[in-house]
């Protein structure tokens, strides 16, 4: 039991990682980062940002390796459903307007480091 709990461990430290260069990305690409690791009852989103006056939910996603597959294929459905979830509380709750254009974007970076940023890579579902 004690191997797997630091197997978890370690790929939390990883995903931290790897959430602080695609939020260092995102800065880069002007971006205002407003929350990191937003966590409320539903589930967790990686960044919370703002792009212009569009609030974007982003999911971060590493692969050291290809043999788990393209990272992207990690944001299925059930994922997406729960994303969709945790920003529609995310937004009710701090105060956005009903007009307010928010979308969600999906961070796929490989074991080179490579960054694909997948902008509107999925619509609201609940």
């Amino acid at each position: 039991m004690q191997g797997k709990r630091s197997g978890q461990e370690n790929k939390r430290q990883i995903g931290a990682k790897y959430e602080i260069v695609a939020a260092e990305y995102l800065s880069r690409q002007g971006y205002e980062i407003l929350e990191r690791n937003y966590r409320n009852s539903y589930g967790e989103i990686d960044l919370v940002g703002k792009e212009d006056e569009t609030l974007v939910f982003v999911e971060v996603k590493y692969r050291g390796t290809k043999n788990y597959g393209d990272p992207l294929e990690a944001v299925d459905v059930r994922k997406q459903r729960k994303i969709c979830k945790t920003a529609f509380y995310y937004y009710v709750n701090h105060g956005y307007e009903e007009g307010v254009p928010c979308r969600f974007d999906v961070i796929a970076i490989d074991a080179d480091e490579k960054i694909r940023h997948i902008k509107n890579a999925f619509e609201f579902r609940l």
